[in-house]
């Protein structure tokens, strides 16, 4: 029964997306769309086993997925312990949210000819605007999730001698992850945004910059590829973290299944 379920839940995720790309390929062989901006699906599909055969393609991926991991990484651990503190903390919370609003609202590639002047053209500008994105993404997601626990269950615990350290593992924690890996989800497809939109500024390797490279050269096989992957890895991140998230609180996976139900 579950595995019927999960085709009848696979066939309505995916039945778009064939459509679409089975009308896109008739029109490439029917000749009612112009090859050299919309080629068939199965000519980027081949252009695509051929950069990965070459090793092009991994090459790529790769250097977009250490950028990003490398800025988003850290900007996401010490955003989750930075949100964190300011959720417990009225204080810190009251001196440090309008810097990180400030943050929020400031677009990161605007940080750009700043960067470049102060750190040259390097791969710490780039890095930046990356870090920022899942610092700023998460600090706020968790700092909302940790003022949003009922204040009922801190009182409770501390009637039974939770101390602050107690407080924050057993009761804020537990009852804000189910936000916190929401952040997470936003915070990686942000990440990956701001990683390709600062290759496409100008890096050496990267998917940005496949996609940049394809459209001076007219090579458009290359550029659906490079489109097509970075759609494919936000797929992927955020269906991975939805599924960590079920591993790591599967009280809130199973409250969100009895309200669907």
């Amino acid at each position: 029964m579950r595995a019927t379920f999960r085709l009848r839940d696979a066939a309505v995720a995916w039945w778009l997306p064939a459509a679409f790309l089975g009308a896109w390929e008739g029109g490439a062989w029917l000749r009612l769309l112009n090859p050299l901006f919309f080629p068939a699906p199965s000519v980027i599909l081949a252009a695509g086993w051929n950069m990965a055969r070459s090793g092009e393609w991994t090459a790529e991926l790769l250097s977009t997925l250490q950028r990003m991991f490398q800025g988003a990484g850290l900007g996401v651990c010490i955003g989750f312990a930075f949100g964190l503190l300011m959720g417990v903390s009225t204080p810190l919370r009251t001196s440090f949210e309008p810097a990180v609003s400030v943050l929020n609202s400031t677009p990161k590639l605007a940080l750009m000819p700043l960067l470049l002047l102060i750190a040259g053209v390097g791969e710490t500008a780039r890095l930046v605007p990356i870090f920022l994105t899942g610092f700023v993404t998460l600090s706020m997601q968790t700092m909302d999730a940790v003022r949003g626990v009922d204040y009922a269950y801190v009182e409770m615990a501390r009637n039974y001698g939770a101390r602050s350290r107690d407080l924050i593992w057993r009761v804020y924690l537990p009852a804000c992850f189910p936000q916190v890996f929401t952040g997470l989800r936003l915070a990686a497809g942000r990440a990956l945004v701001i990683t390709i939109s600062v290759e496409l500024l100008g890096a050496p390797d990267g998917l940005g910059r496949v996609i940049w490279m394809a459209w001076q050269t007219l090579a458009t096989e290359k550029l659906y590829i490079g489109i097509f992957t970075t759609s494919l890895l936000g797929l992927a991140f955020h269906q991975g973290l939805a599924y960590l998230e079920r591993l790591a609180a599967p009280w809130a996976a199973a409250k969100a299944r009895g309200q669907t139900e």
